[in-house]
């Protein structure tokens, strides 16, 4: 069983780097607001994984991008996303300041703010696809890309953990420790893009093989 994808979703997702952030969009919500949020941004967390696992490969046929040059630009992604993690920002964090606006001003009224800017693009995005659609490539049957799907879920459970104890997380742990373990995250990261990106150079120049 390899648990190597789940490893790179657990750290590129990294829900606990949102906590301050779901805190932050979440002021003045009622309990029950704040549990809607919390399912909807889980169970958007887990369709944008599950929809990645099983239309990416597609969706690149379609457009005509090889996989070896998907796994190039995924891998570079994945690690400027670890670059930003290792300087204790969040990988997916990459709202721009009129969304961080609207996202305020829509909560401030009692709107849900679960699937934008919480799960998209806070949690789940371009890098998190990327790492998705490359692995979905690699399951050479069923069960596999069942077993991809399933960490969906996992990461979707995680994600409704860290988000229900955020208040408690953030006591215990601090700015400081949330920092410390999403850096630790990031250097983890940084060395699985650089493997997936050697593995895509390796099949766009097959002459690199031989000097491994």
């Amino acid at each position: 069983m390899d648990f190597k994808p789940l490893v790179t979703l657990l750290a590129i997702v990294n829900p606990l780097a949102i906590v301050p952030f779901f805190i932050h969009y979440t002021q003045g919500f009622t309990r029950e607001q704040r549990q809607r949020t919390i399912w909807i941004a889980s169970f958007s967390c887990f369709v944008v994984i599950a929809a990645s696992a099983l239309l990416g490969l597609q969706i690149l046929d379609f457009f005509g991008i090889s996989l070896a040059s998907f796994q190039v630009g995924g891998g570079m992604l994945l690690l400027t996303s670890a670059l930003s993690m290792l300087n204790a920002q969040p990988a997916e964090a990459k709202s721009n300041a009129q969304e961080i606006d609207d996202a305020a001003r829509r909560s401030s009224v009692g709107a849900s703010i679960a699937v934008v800017p919480l799960t998209i693009p806070l949690l789940t995005g371009p890098a998190t696809m990327s790492t998705v659609v490359i692995y979905a490539e690699r399951a050479r049957h069923f069960p596999q890309l069942a077993m991809l799907v399933g960490y969906g879920v996992v990461i979707a459970l995680a994600t409704a953990l860290c988000f229900a104890l955020a208040q408690p997380i953030a006591r215990v742990l601090g700015r400081t420790g949330i920092n410390v373990m999403t850096r630790l995250m990031g250097l983890i990261l940084a060395a699985l893009a650089v493997e997936v990106m050697s593995d895509g150079l390796v099949k766009l120049f097959p002459v690199l093989a031989r000097g491994l």
